[in-house]
């Protein structure tokens, strides 16, 4: 039973990645999922990505680059302050200005640098490097 489709897509990604292939096909698609997507494909960790409609919740077809040493979701989901990134960034990123924490912020989904240059607080969900 599938308890977590985001970490269950990040995982996939994460597993097809280190097998080294082109594309992977994740289930059950949501729109949560899907603007986490649209940060690590702005941030060029993957290639496109189509929704594809299968009469029940969806699937995602997802291009892979290679690019992606790890990435996974953050749970419980922590609030964090605007001036408060560095503590998260050394807790699940490697290295100062090496990879994104993704943040749900009143304006959106958006990466950890965007919303600190926007001074805006959040909720963790995922991070990539």
């Amino acid at each position: 039973m599938l308890m977590d489709p985001i970490a269950n897509a990040l995982s996939k990604m994460k597993n097809y990645e280190n097998a080294r292939k082109r594309e992977v096909v994740v289930e059950p698609a949501s729109k949560l999922a899907a603007d986490i997507l649209r940060v690590a494909q702005q941030q060029g960790f993957i290639g496109e990505f189509e929704f594809i409609d299968d009469g029940k919740a969806g699937k995602f077809r997802i291009a892979l680059l290679g690019k992606i040493n790890n990435c996974g979701v953050i749970r419980p989901r922590h609030a964090v302050k605007r001036d408060g990134y560095e503590k998260w960034e050394k807790r699940y990123l490697p290295a100062a200005g090496f990879g994104v924490l993704v943040i749900s912020t009143p304006k959106g989904i958006m990466t950890h640098a965007q919303a600190r240059e926007q001074g805006m607080g959040g909720r963790l969900l995922a991070y990539m490097y």
